[in-house]
């Protein structure tokens, strides 16, 4: 396995699956003394998009309502 240009290299498709690396995964490096360790990052580097429109949201809600007044009307009662 080679580095490229750009510094990236290819994960093998076994390595991913057994260690659930998917698509847009964070992760971080860590080095002890000449090794090099990857794993899956514990904290985002960024709020993801759910987090981003919740955040958004939040406190922007005009009319007061208990939660079950909330659930009533969504259940149609």
């Amino acid at each position: 396995m080679r580095i490229t240009s750009k510094g990236q290299v290819t994960i093998p498709r076994a390595v991913r699956e057994k260690f659930g690396l998917l698509p847009q995964t964070e992760i971080e490096f860590q080095v002890k003394n000449n090794t090099v360790y990857i794993r899956k990052s514990t904290t985002p580097s960024r709020p993801g998009r759910g987090r981003g429109l919740i955040d958004r949201m939040r406190g922007r809600a005009t009319i007061t309502m208990s939660t079950d007044e909330i659930m009533a009307l969504t259940r149609g009662e």
